[in-house]
């Protein structure tokens, strides 16, 4: 019987034998040292392996399934994590929607009459009303539907339209002129039928770039000295500048309204040209630039707004205007 059972031996079952149980006397923490052991004296792992690195007992593997593991366990953590963080629409409702309620301050904002809070002082006053009855009362609302009143007609929500224009000599920046003179309003006549009104003014002898637009709460805030909108001017003087003048302008040039700071002001170009002045400044006080040299016995020949609020002149020629962007929007409404 033993020697058939050796004859009989069936070699198939006696390898999965030798390959599926492991020595016993072999720990977890041998088994790590051994790998451990293996991997530094291979010479071809050995070499990329800095000495500043932490050895791990686990592979990359087996760290990403202990973490998703963690994870998927806390049913606590991930819940209410997905509960409280909601992806943001990006516009309100409000916006798409012209049937749904809006505040009577922002319908007479979107009319293009002032800004919201301009025009709680209006409703405020009770010369507002909604549908033929005066309204007093902040934090009314109204739909489309509704007509809304005000100086005896009746308000339209308009589309808020911005254009920016290169101004030419010679135009006053204003929507009327009692004497006549060319206006500003005559070249951004076919912009469409909304009523825009300048942002600022530039005189009638400086040049560079005009925003207008209907949105007055916008056009409020641009305006206002606490937003600080960077304005960057080209000068040219009648005569060369004087050092010393340049660094009293830095120091602060005292005028009949206060001291006036600039940002920043250099010579144009190259520097060769010292009648050609570049200078940047946040101040939106009347006629600022000029007053700022004429102070110094300077007179100012030319005098060319080249940026506003992060608008250039970019491929727009004297005496032409273009739409914003929607991009160029956006950022005007985040500095206002």
């Amino acid at each position: 019987m033993k020697e058939h059972f050796k004859g009989t031996e069936d070699k198939r079952f006696k390898k999965p034998f030798k390959k599926d149980f492991k020595k016993s006397s072999d720990t977890e923490k041998d088994q790590k040292d051994n790998r451990s052991f293996k991997r530094s004296g291979d010479k071809k792992f050995g070499k990329p392996f800095n000495k500043d690195l932490k050895k791990s007992s686990y592979t990359e593997k087996d760290h990403k399934d202990k973490d998703s593991s963690f994870r998927t366990e806390d049913k606590k953590f991930r819940k209410p994590f997905k509960k409280n963080f909601k992806k943001p629409s990006g516009v309100k409702k409000e916006n798409n929607d012209d049937n749904l309620l809006i505040r009577l301050n922002r319908y007479i904002a979107n009319a293009g009459i002032c800004s919201r809070r301009e025009a709680d002082k209006l409703i405020a006053t009770g010369v507002v009303s909604v549908n033929g009855k005066i309204v007093t009362e902040l934090g009314t609302k109204v739909s489309r539907e509704d007509a809304v009143q005000f100086g005896g007609e009746t308000l339209h929500r308009e589309k808020m339209i911005y254009v920016l224009l290169n101004k030419p000599k010679d135009y006053i920046t204003t929507t009327d002129d009692p004497e006549g003179r060319k206006t500003v309003m005559a070249l951004v006549r076919n912009a469409g039928k909304e009523r825009i009104y300048p942002v600022g003014r530039l005189d009638r002898s400086t040049t560079g770039l005009l925003l207008l637009t209907n949105d007055g709460e916008m056009a409020k805030k641009l305006m206002h000295p606490r937003y600080g909108v960077k304005k960057i001017y080209h000068v040219e003087l009648d005569r060369n500048l004087q050092h010393l003048d340049m660094q009293k302008i830095i120091n602060g040039i005292e005028l009949e309204d206060g001291i006036t700071q600039v940002d920043e002001i250099s010579l144009d170009g190259d520097g060769t040209d010292k009648k050609c002045i570049g200078l940047e400044l946040h101040s939106g006080k009347n006629r600022i630039v000029r007053r700022i040299f004429e102070s110094l016995g300077y007179k100012v020949v030319k005098l060319d707004r080249v940026y506003y609020a992060g608008l250039t002149k970019k491929d727009l020629p004297r005496g032409k205007w273009r739409f914003l962007t929607q991009m160029e929007i956006n950022m005007l409404k985040m500095k206002s």
